[in-house]
């Protein structure tokens, strides 16, 4: 839409609409990140339904569309933010359930912040300093394609049905594997292999490129193949089955990787995320400046000469937000944290309650723009919320040690070192809401410049989905864990533990609380993994004196270690594909390879939100599967022939995207 029109964006049936969604795919990717530890991007299936249900209410325009698929993603990312972290109080004993004053304030306010630090970095990302932003513009194409018609709205639809059947298989039915993993033994050294044999990672692969996909596949590798052997060659043999237990094969390597390696990521992440903000803060300035430009322009008469596209949330409002934001998560600070627990004096509660909310702000800022920097490298799937926040985490929780330190004596009372855990998690669960926040705004904000939409009104329809997931994602907490359990904490006793939703990185949230309050935190790996950013930082600079076409970003890098390998190899066979592409039509390709792979990402997408469903009113992830006894087989042949059916189904799509993709337009 050019600036000079005024299309119909922000309307009544499109904030109702956005609205629904919104509290659906809080829900669904809420259970899923709770059992899987992952969350699937719903930008793009939200442009599906929403095109599909405004087509049959005699049309919209396509920022209309753009409009509601924007409220309906803060949903599944505020989601992300809130499961993340808050359950970890569960699992440290500190809550018994998921009140809901405290869980909605902090997932409400996080949120908001969230959106109101994505206003300069709208600039600073997309304009100023434009980035790929794969799943934006992946949704742009969608939205586009659907207006059109024809040809291009068929690559989308062949590809998303197929891409659904295919999950529906996997996830649903169980007959094909969606990950397959293996081992290499060595004398004492396993080496683990895998991959996840889903095909939207293999589209967001396509979509980022060769570059991107190659570092963050080099940083899977260089986790599991050469940091898992030498640390299982080099480790104590006792320190060493404490970690491997009974476990053998790929087991006892990711073992390792949890325990151990991964921790590479984090120190990787802390460096790479301090240069990510130092890259992009001359930017952020200029934008800042230029939005406070625009205030004083406006109250001078000139604002009408701001293009319509340019127009964000007004610079003095980003100050009045984020103390407005401030005074609620204060007073959650003041009534969780139990003060007399601690036995400290007043004022040394209120520094810790002071110093909480100034890092809670400033974090916020700082990992939002982490988060956007490095979303608009790998898309917003592969989002690392869960490592910005472990150094969230380990950041506050070391500052906390040092303020109460002095007056507690944590190693000797394990229920002080619980409060002190929990005090650095509540901070991290505002720091992590805004940060899934932003990067998943930022790709909204770039499908809208792609599409000539209003960055206001999106902004505006930003908080609206904040606001319905944050009051929606307390209750449907409650429910899933009275139903299931979490992790080892269940409400009721007599509850089967292999139905419990392990919450993964609330898990390692609640451990790295412990650990830094209680003692035996990875610190060699944490620094190692620093080290190892300031390499690749300097590696390349080096590559960019030189004005070389492949670049390495830390963060990508980053992201690779602390991601489990499986996920990596899609994206990089992903990679492969779109060079291969590339080289053969001489240039980048933005016609159906794009849209295909747009399709493979919208079809896996929506059938893993809506199998979430069933899967929550059954309380079981085997409503649909088909049991081995059903086909008259044992266990052992039943898996062989899942394994079998889900890596030839992968390989097929491989050559199918290839193949499409060759194609002119």
């Amino acid at each position: 839409m050019p600036a000079s029109s005024s299309p119909r964006e922000i309307t009544a049936k499109a904030v109702v609409l956005g609205i629904v969604l919104a509290a659906v795919l809080a829900g669904a990717n809420a259970y899923l990140g709770l059992k899987v530890g992952l969350t699937v991007s719903a930008s793009i299936p939200a442009a599906v339904i929403s095109m599909a249900v405004l087509r049959m209410l005699r049309g919209a325009t396509v920022v209309e569309n753009n409009i509601v698929q924007t409220a309906a993603s803060a949903g599944e990312a505020l989601a992300a933010g809130v499961i993340f972290t808050l359950p970890a109080l569960v699992l440290l004993g500190y809550w018994n359930g998921f009140p809901f004053l405290p869980v909605a304030t902090i997932a409400l306010c996080g949120g908001v912040l969230g959106v109101l630090f994505t206003v300069p970095l709208r600039r600073a990302l997309i304009v100023e300093k434009p980035l790929r932003f794969p799943e934006g513009v992946a949704t742009a194409e969608v939205l586009k394609a659907g207006q059109r018609g024809g040809r291009s709205a068929r690559y989308i639809t062949i590809a998303g049905l197929a891409g659904a059947l295919l999950k529906f298989a996997q996830t649903g039915l169980g007959i094909a594997s969606g990950t397959v993993t293996g081992a290499v033994k060595a004398g004492g050294v396993v080496i683990g292999l895998g991959s996840e044999l889903g095909v939207a990672l293999l589209g967001v692969g396509y979509i980022v490129g060769l570059n991107i996909a190659v570092l963050v596949f080099a940083g899977g590798a260089l986790a599991w193949f050469a940091g898992i052997p030498l640390y299982m060659a080099l480790a104590d043999p006792v320190a060493l089955q404490g970690i491997v237990g009974d476990a053998t094969g790929f087991d006892a390597a990711e073992a390792v990787w949890d325990e151990q390696i991964r921790y590479l990521g984090v120190g990787a992440m802390a460096v790479g995320g301090v240069w990510a903000l130092l890259s992009v803060v001359r930017p952020m300035v200029t934008s800042i400046r230029s939005s406070i430009s625009a205030v004083r322009a406006a109250r001078s008469g000139e604002g009408a000469d701001v293009p319509r596209t340019e127009r964000d949330i007004p610079a003095n409002w980003l100050g009045y937000g984020t103390l407005v934001m401030a005074a609620p998560v204060l007073l959650v600070f003041l009534f969780v944290v139990d003060r007399s627990r601690l036995e400290i004096g007043s004022g040394v509660f209120a520094g810790t309650l002071a110093f909480g909310l100034v890092f809670a702000l400033l974090a916020g800022f700082v990992f939002s723009s982490v988060s956007g920097y490095m979303t608009g490298l790998v898309g917003s799937s592969n989002n690392p919320v869960s490592g910005v926040t472990v150094l969230t985490l380990l950041t506050s929780s070391l500052v906390l040690l040092g303020i109460l330190g002095t007056q507690i004596d944590f190693g000797a009372d394990e229920a002080k070192a619980t409060i002190g855990a929990a005090t650095a998690v509540l901070i991290s669960g505002v720091v992590s809401c805004a940060a899934a926040i932003a990067g998943d705004n930022l790709h909204d904000l770039k499908t809208g410049r792609l599409l000539g939409a209003t960055p206001f009104k999106q902004q505006i329809m930003l908080i609206v989905g904040v606001v319905v997931s944050a009051l929606c994602i307390a209750p449907i907490l409650s429910v899933l864990y009275a139903a299931y359990g979490m992790g080892n904490s269940f409400p009721r006793s007599g509850m089967d533990p292999s139905q419990a939703l392990q919450a993964p990185q609330a898990a390692l949230m609640s451990s790295i609380g412990e650990g830094v309050f209680g003692g035996g935190l990875p610190w060699a790996m944490i620094a190692g993994g620093g080290v190892l950013a300031v390499l690749l930082i300097v590696a390349d600079q080096v590559l960019q004196r030189r004005e070389a076409s492949f670049r390495m970003p830390v963060l990508a890098v980053a992201v690779g270690l602390y991601l489990p390998l499986e996920l990596s190899v899609p994206i990089f066979v992903g990679g492969v594909i779109a060079h291969l592409v590339a080289r053969r039509k001489r240039g980048a390709d933005n016609g159906p390879g794009v849209l295909f792979a747009s399709g493979l990402i919208t079809g896996e997408a929506l059938v893993g939100i809506v199998l979430a469903i069933p899967f929550a009113i059954a309380q079981s992830s085997d409503v649909f599967a088909i049991a081995p006894s059903a086909l008259g087989m044992s266990e052992g042949a039943f898996t062989v022939l899942t394994n079998t059916l889900g890596i030839a189904a992968f390989l097929f799509f491989v050559v199918w995207l290839y193949r499409t993709a060759r194609k002119e337009e």
